[in-house]
């Protein structure tokens, strides 16, 4: 299944919609958040966000992370759609991913959040094409602590598993539709630094760690070693370059 991707450039860099029609944002957290929804509203995009972070734990982190989301988009008027949370799935398929390795022994940026990326986008991508969704995107890629081949591989994976199960399924009703991946990358474009100024802004809960136990621990490691969190395990570092 051929998956729409500007092949001319190296990396997860598209600067429009691959297709016409609705666009469908994954979401990992309002600080991630905040210069794509900006951004998209001022270019007339009116994308539907999904909420897909069963990686957050513990639950009462992943309650105030979607809280502090529907209080931004709300802004804008975009609607939040929430994904089932499910933390033991996750765990699992983080676990077969990372497999004969432990999840606990992999540092970041390894195949561990890979795996993590794949099980969330693959979630959105499915939700997408049963929904009417032609485009899927994902703040992840704004993110200067995410590997942006990780976030793009993920995504295009992940289109092409459902767009896969569209072909095999045209007797559906209502129909599947096919889904194409917007890899692009948030940083660029004064995006980085527009996401601070927005943070800052809207006093917005910052966390400190990028959502499951994994990087819970490293973050809690780099306090005893540094006397605060390393920059590292924040995904929303305010003072960050492109």
């Amino acid at each position: 299944m051929e998956v729409l991707r500007d092949k001319s450039k190296k990396g997860a860099d598209m600067l429009t919609p691959p297709a016409e029609g609705p666009i469908l944002l994954h979401c990992c957290c309002a600080p991630c958040s905040t210069a794509i929804l900006e951004w998209m509203a001022g270019q007339g995009f009116k994308p539907c966000i999904f909420f897909s972070n069963s990686n957050i734990v513990p639950l009462a982190e992943y309650q105030k992370r979607r809280e502090e989301l529907v209080r931004y988009a709300k802004h804008y008027g975009f609607e939040v759609i929430d994904d089932a949370y499910d933390h033991a799935a996750w765990l699992d398929s983080v676990r077969v991913g990372c497999a004969p390795d432990s999840p606990a022994s992999l540092p970041e940026r390894s195949k561990r959040c890979l795996s993590c990326f794949r099980f969330r986008l693959e979630r959105a991508a499915e939700f997408g094409a049963t929904h009417g969704y032609t485009v899927l995107t994902t703040t992840l890629a704004s993110s200067r602590w995410k590997d942006l081949a990780q976030v793009d591989e993920a995504g295009l994976a992940a289109c092409e598993e459902a767009n896969a199960r569209s072909e095999m399924s045209p007797e559906l009703t209502p129909p599947r539709n096919i889904v194409r991946w917007w890899g692009r990358n948030w940083r660029k474009g004064g995006l980085q630094d527009r996401r601070g100024s927005l943070i800052r802004e809207w006093q917005m809960y910052n966390q400190l760690y990028c959502g499951c136990e994994f990087s819970m621990q490293s973050g809690a490691a780099s306090l005893k070693t540094d006397g605060k969190i390393n920059s590292f395990q924040s995904c929303t570092t305010e003072n960050s370059s492109e």
